[in-house]
């Protein structure tokens, strides 16, 4: 066997970034920024208000108190999306205006309407106002020529809405890697009632949507059966149009040797047993330029080296700064239990935020063909070789999912806590 280390850095070996490509930022969602953005103009543009109110000149309100309104005249009303060019505010006037309109000539405040008296035509103000109150000044979001997204970023949702508000239509990306997967097996179909000796195909579903979870553009193939020129043609296909194969099954001492003898006919293959539990089997490799990876054909071992190997190279080749999933320490709530193989355990649990504290529970079931446990983790807890932990020891964790607090915990009973 193999150390985890050295078959992760062998599957990193096989392909770098991708090309890059021009794109608009309707297609960028998901891919990774390969040049900075620069902003052309201010944002926001012009200075305008953060809050619905009135638009003062701050030296008018200074003698303003309950005892002793000052009361200013309407002179105006600024909707947001109006050119105010006509409006000037002058000593004793005001103007309304709504949030994200223009300032008017003249203001240099805002009060806000819960702070006001609106009487008609007038408007009393009991308290004063300092100069730049709820005002946002041009460029105090960015400013010209300044670097607002770096190389390596991630085109996510908030960024994507940032580039639409800097008015930036295109950028430049790593164009996002093309992956091809299917199955192999004579026992795997799509048919419903199952015949007998048939399961359905739960791995391809499944490495399909973490390739497109990783940011990369999924094929599907489909189920090829242990046939050898089938096989064969669907690799080729692959090949020609992929930028990296993904199987499963066919890679494990004992399988049936059709996908590897096609592999070795067509490919450079390393078939490899690595020290972990589940996902032992691996086998990477290229054929022609294209890299393949062979994950195991069980359910949760697939999915596992899907994280392990798969997952890095898809963000490497996405251009993206970091490629693995994130390691964190919990102390585990009840006992972690093993024996010693010489192998690291990954083991499939829950982790939560228990009073500010990372807490974990293993799943009952950790068969390698048992997913109802895979799909209910969110971690994969780090078990080195040995006897396991104790209930109350530390122990890492891999994130692979979303981490939660107790069961009906909002922000605010959070925060009232």
């Amino acid at each position: 066997m193999i150390p985890l280390a050295e078959a992760q850095a062998a599957a990193l070996e096989l392909a770098g970034a991708r090309p890059v490509v021009e794109v608009g930022i309707d297609e960028a969602l998901g891919a990774v920024l390969a040049a900075p953005v620069v902003v052309a103009d201010p944002l926001p543009p012009f200075d305008n208000t953060g809050m619905d109110g009135f638009a003062v000149r701050s030296v008018d309100t200074q003698a303003a108190s309950r005892a002793t309104p000052v009361t200013l005249s309407i002179v105006a009303t600024i909707a947001a999306g109006h050119d105010p060019n006509d409006v000037v505010v002058t000593a004793g006037t005001a103007a309304r205006i709504m949030t994200g309109a223009p300032i008017p000539k003249g203001a240099d405040a805002i009060a806000i309407v819960e702070d006001v008296i609106v009487d008609g035509s007038e408007v009393h103000l009991t308290a004063p106002i300092a100069a730049g109150t709820h005002v946002r000044r041009r460029g105090s979001d960015a400013a010209a020529g300044e670097r607002v997204l770096a190389e390596g970023t991630p085109v996510t949702p908030a960024v994507r809405g940032l580039l639409a508000s800097l008015g930036v239509r295109k950028v430049f990306v790593h164009r996002r890697p093309r992956v091809a997967v299917f199955s192999t097996g004579d026992e795997l179909t799509d048919l419903d009632p199952l015949p007998p000796g048939k399961i359905h195909d739960s791995n391809r579903p499944a490495l399909l949507a973490l390739v497109a979870e990783a940011g990369g553009i999924p094929s599907d193939l489909g189920a090829i059966p242990d046939d050898p020129a089938l096989l064969g043609r669907a690799f080729d296909e692959a090949a020609a149009s992929a930028d990296l194969i993904l199987t499963s099954g066919g890679v494990s001492v004992g399988d049936f040797d059709y996908t590897k003898q096609v592999l070795a006919e067509r490919g450079t293959m390393r078939w490899m047993q690595v020290a972990i539990k589940p996902a032992k089997p691996l086998a990477i490799g290229r054929m022609g330029q294209t890299p393949v990876i062979g994950l195991p054909g069980n359910p949760v071992s697939s999915i596992v080296s899907f994280e392990l190997f798969a997952r890095p190279l898809i963000r490497k080749m996405l251009g993206a700064r970091t490629w693995h999933r994130p390691v964190l320490t919990a102390r585990a709530l009840e006992p972690i239990t093993r024996h010693p193989d010489g192998k690291l355990h990954l083991v499939r649990a829950r982790a939560h935020v228990r009073s500010g504290e990372l807490v974990v529970e293993p799943y009952r079931l950790q068969g390698s063909h048992v997913l109802s446990g895979l799909a209910g983790a969110n971690v994969l807890a780090l078990v080195p070789d040995g006897d396991g932990v104790a209930a109350g020891e530390p122990v890492r964790v891999l994130v692979i999912g979303e981490l939660d607090g107790p069961a009906g915990v909002s922000i605010v009973d959070a925060l009232e806590a």
